[in-house]
């Protein structure tokens, strides 16, 4: 079993930019053990094909001339696709949007981490990092906001969450919206949705420019209090 986890970084948000940084770091079963080792992540510089704004360069400090004679994102797609069976990315969608993966399956760290640590402070890759205390090689996991090192940071997540759940299980999540954890609506603000009240989750049920993500926790939470009416609890 071999999960890649990948990392771009990019001249902005999608649908309207490109990747200008592409990382990946494997999470390999060891042989004879049921434990998985973490490959030494690999980063690659990719030519996006359009100029780097000064916004972008401020988050990766990857500017023009560094890429002016990199190879294609998709020259290096090919590479990442070879010998992999699970895709990882935290907040997958992002990365997805630039590169499907094929047929491969993916591992969102970001709505799996919503599930298995719904008390967390925020479910960013470096917050999950310190949250749960995982020791790693600085030197490799620096600076962040680099393809290389964010992939290693994920990957030490997904090593930890494969500890704790199934791989069916990561999957599953991974596959639906995320499970938000905490109301941002002013009327219910800073509460859990577990305890917003169900009128509240009927309304947002109604609203179509809610967002498959609210929609998704509105009807988890809707269908965890019927499942509890009917056994009497």
């Amino acid at each position: 079993m071999r999960i890649r986890v990948v990392d771009f970084e990019t001249t902005g948000m999608p649908p309207d930019a490109a990747v200008c940084e592409v990382g990946w770091c494997d999470v390999v079963d060891l042989p004879e053990s049921s434990q998985r080792g973490i490959a030494a992540p690999v980063s690659i510089l990719t030519n996006p094909g359009r100029p780097i704004p000064a916004e972008a360069m401020a988050v990766h400090h990857i500017r023009d001339a560094d890429v002016a004679d990199a190879p294609s994102p998709d020259t290096v797609f090919l590479n990442v696709m070879k010998g992999t069976d699970v895709f990882a990315a935290h907040n997958a969608q992002f990365e997805r949007a630039f590169f499907a993966g094929g047929a491969i399956p993916w591992i969102c760290t970001y709505r799996c981490g919503l599930r298995a640590w719904p008390d967390a402070p925020s479910h960013k890759n470096q917050v999950l990092r310190y949250y749960l205390g995982i020791a790693l090689d600085e030197a490799t996991a620096m600076p962040p906001h680099r393809a290389g090192p964010d992939a290693y940071v994920t990957a030490n997540i997904v090593c930890v969450l494969l500890k704790l759940h199934p791989l069916s299980d990561l999957l599953t999540w991974s596959s639906e919206p995320a499970l938000l954890i905490t109301c941002h609506f002013p009327k219910y603000r800073g509460q859990k949705w577990a305890d917003v009240p169900s009128d509240y989750l009927d309304w947002m049920l109604r609203q179509k420019d809610m967002g498959e993500d609210l929609h998704h926790t509105a009807r988890h939470h809707l269908r965890l209090r019927a499942e509890a009416a009917r056994n009497g609890k």
